[in-house]
């Protein structure tokens, strides 16, 4: 596993020299903002310095790719070294982005730059938001074992380029989204019978009938403009029980068997949830609050940072659950087990 992040920032001063002025020193405003769990994040611009907000989306696809490469390359690196495993032995390589799009792209820019064989296959998902890496970890796992080749998978989100204009009137949707999301590259390889790390056991998805409104990520004149509703995280505790329990049912296995928990944390409230529903202990949703303090919600990349958080504590044949939450409204879960 690899992981990159750009400059950080500190959330208390992105509301003092930022967002209260946009937000015209609205109280509730201030309280949403400040009070989203998250410390410090990251992001390839920093709205102090530089304000995006209302730069055309073709002016931030061409920041997207003057940004992303290096950031991705970095995580790419980082993950190979800790596989023991070169870029030449790649046999798929999977980009999972929602924010930031061009072709060719990253998947062709990184496999030429880090040296992969021109015979790699490539899969590019995009705008799936933060349940992405679930899928492209299945679909990897799926080429490893019919194909008995190594495959590498890189998220790599920069939310920080969607910033939105201001409006006349108070859009706490917007409000949350300035105060949640940053800017990470993360990725992980699997290997055919890897004698260490995590095997993917199986990945799963639920998506909640007549619920595509709760959650959105639309493509504007002026980026990428996300809607996110106060019931989402109601919504989510109706379901994650049976969610869950189809993903452990195959392999004979209940929450209690679990011994490691990747909780996405799209929200502090969305952690809550998910302790209250799986009847967790706060320990085993930690990683997840601390991934969300220090980094904030990097869309698909996030579960991976909790992944990486949580790995070091599993011992050999232990069970873990990684899930995270996205637009639909969908959930997706992958089963693992310590190697």
């Amino acid at each position: 596993m690899g992981a990159a992040f750009p400059g950080s920032l500190d959330q208390q001063s992105l509301w003092d020299e930022v967002f209260e002025r946009r937000y015209r020193g609205d109280q509730l405003a201030r309280r949403l903002f400040l009070g989203a769990g998250v410390r410090t994040r990251h992001g390839v611009v920093d709205p102090r310095r530089e304000d995006v907000s209302a730069w055309s989306t073709a002016a931030r696809m061409r920041r997207y790719m003057a940004e992303a490469p290096p950031l991705g390359r970095r995580a790419v690196r980082g993950a190979l070294a800790d596989a023991g495993l070169s870029a030449a032995e790649v046999g798929l390589f999977v980009v999972v982005s929602c924010t930031g799009y061009a072709t060719p792209g990253l998947d062709i820019q990184l496999a030429r730059e880090l040296g992969m064989p021109a015979s790699v296959r490539r899969l590019l998902i995009g705008h799936m938001g933060c349940y992405g890496a679930i899928p492209g970890m299945g679909a990897a796992a799926d080429f490893v074992r019919s194909h008995r080749l190594p495959a590498l998978m890189l998220c790599v989100e920069l939310t920080s380029l969607h910033s939105q204009p201001e409006q006349p009137y108070r859009d706490l949707e917007q409000v949350v989204a300035h105060a949640l999301f940053g800017d990470a590259a993360a990725a992980i390889v699997l290997v055919p019978d890897a004698a260490h790390g995590l095997e993917v056991l199986d990945t799963t998805a639920a998506t909640v009938p007549d619920s595509e409104d709760l959650m959105t990520w639309h493509v504007t004149d002026h980026g990428f403009r996300m809607g996110l509703s106060r019931q989402v995280p109601d919504v989510l505790a109706k379901h994650v029980e049976e969610a869950t329990a189809a993903l452990l049912g195959p392999i004979a296995a209940d929450p209690g068997d679990v011994r490691g928990w990747a909780v996405h944390p799209g929200g502090s409230r969305i952690v809550d949830v998910v302790e209250e529903r799986l009847s967790l202990a706060p320990a085993q949703t930690a990683g997840a609050r601390r991934v969300l303090e220090t980094r904030g919600n990097c869309s698909s990349g996030t579960v991976l940072l909790v992944l990486d958080q949580i790995r070091g504590d599993l011992t050999a044949g232990a069970t873990a659950v990684a899930m995270a939450f996205g637009p639909g409204l969908t959930l997706c879960l992958a089963a693992l087990r310590r190697r």
